[in-house]
């Protein structure tokens, strides 16, 4: 198989997996049971598909693999409890019962988001198995969102899987009252999932736009589920205006191109004018929340057709309402960005400080990064230098790595010509 259709199998698997596990989990109940089963016909799909070419189905292919996984892990099971008779009968009824031929081509993905959400989870025990589940991130890439080890989210997602099974949770969409209890939860994975594809945290690829995509989609359907809910509408929004930057975000080798030097012509328009939209319509509702509040920041940004023309003091004034609300770090990194812009670097160094103090991202490279855009605005470049250096070592995107360290370059050289 060619390089090309094996970047394709890739990102296929990617897409349907999370599609695939819902329909397992449905027809067998047991979540668990289910992730291994779906692990396993991904495995061989990556094995056989660049040997034997994509199946006509791909989707039905691995649902039929993980099923006859499942299957069989139900007989192991029943067999070794001594009783294979009844281990037959079983499985044939859990085949017959649970919908095997009912729906094949059923999308269950937004019924698996919400029963990840489970009340019975903690909120950051469900956002981290939703993002396994849903979004398909290896543990790494959940621990980077969450700011732990590696070692500390493998252990959190292992325990929500058995508080799932434990829990006897039915597979299909919960009630009003229960859709309104998960919904927190349920935003803020879409939020991960969409942020690690709008900006991988590692890997080579600066976007993943697999990721982005689904996360739009899966937001779109929870706005039709619950379309007069202002938070969903501005999560949906804030994903939109963001996503509209895509094409102008990444130069022809793929090299990271920050906000203030893209080519805005490459903005999608049509994107814009529905993200803006979306969130001035919410906005008029009254109650704001934290993703409205970010909504309206990106569309400040989406409005000015040149970066010198990006009102930073409505952006400032929005961060700060932001912060008002949220003890998220990152807020405040962001608000410290406006504030320089509006009031000077030595502002924004100032704001930076409580953040050392913060364990969630002391020694994170997107401070150092900030520290080091920062210094070099006050001119001092040799704390610039070493800021941007500090930060390449820490960060694990390649991409952003080689900006960083192409920062450092530019310093130089042009320090040479003074």
């Amino acid at each position: 198989m060619s390089p090309l259709l094996d970047t394709r199998c890739e990102h296929l698997l990617r897409e349907v997996a999370p599609q695939v596990l819902g329909v397992v989990v449905r027809r067998f109940g047991d979540f668990a049971a289910a992730e291994d089963a779906v692990q396993e016909a991904l495995i061989a799909a990556y094995l056989q598909w660049p040997r034997d070419g994509l199946p006509d189905s791909p989707r039905a292919w691995l649902i039929q693999v993980a099923s006859r996984r499942i299957t069989d892990y139900l007989r192991s099971e029943m067999a070794r409890r001594r009783r294979e008779a009844a281990a037959a009968t079983e499985v044939d009824h859990l085949t017959r019962t649970a919908g095997v031929e009912s729906d094949p081509e059923q999308d269950d993905t937004l019924i698996l988001l919400f029963m990840c959400c489970h009340p019975a989870l903690s909120p950051s025990s469900a956002i981290a198995l939703t993002l396994r589940a849903v979004g398909g991130l290896t543990t790494r890439e959940i621990a980077n969102a969450f700011l732990v080890p590696e070692a500390t989210m493998a252990q959190r997602i292992g325990r929500a899987k058995q508080s799932i099974k434990a829990s006897g949770v039915p597979f299909n969409m919960p009630d009003a009252r229960e859709r309104t209890e998960r919904l927190s939860a349920v935003l803020h994975v879409l939020y991960l999932i969409f942020n690690e594809g709008y900006s991988s945290s590692i890997g080579p690829d600066l976007q993943r736009h697999d990721l982005a995509n689904e996360a739009i989609r899966l937001t779109r359907a929870v706005h039709s589920l619950l379309p007069h809910d202002g938070e969903v509408a501005g999560l949906l929004a804030l994903m939109i205006l963001t996503d509209a930057r895509r094409l102008a975000r990444t130069g022809p080798e793929g090299e990271l191109i920050p906000l203030d030097k893209q080519d805005r012509t490459l903005w999608h328009q049509k994107a814009i004018s529905e993200g803006v939209a979306l969130i001035s319509q919410t906005l008029s509702r009254g109650s704001i929340g934290s993703y409205q509040l970010q909504a309206a920041i990106a569309a400040v940004h989406d409005e000015a057709a040149r970066a010198q023309d990006t009102d930073w003091p409505q952006i400032l004034a929005l961060y700060g309402l932001l912060r008002r609300m949220s003890h998220n770090p990152m807020v405040t990194l962001n608000y410290a960005i406006a504030a320089a812009m509006v009031h000077g670097p030595a502002t924004g160094l100032k704001l930076l400080e409580s953040l050392d103090a913060d364990s969630r991202l002391a020694g994170h490279y997107r401070l150092d990064t900030v520290r080091a855009h920062l210094f070099e605005m006050a001119g001092d470049h040799q704390t610039a230098i070493a800021y941007y250096r500090a930060a390449a070592l820490r960060t694990t995107s390649i991409p952003e790595r080689d900006y960083l360290m192409t920062q450092v370059a530019r310093i130089n050289a042009e320090a040479s010509l003074a």
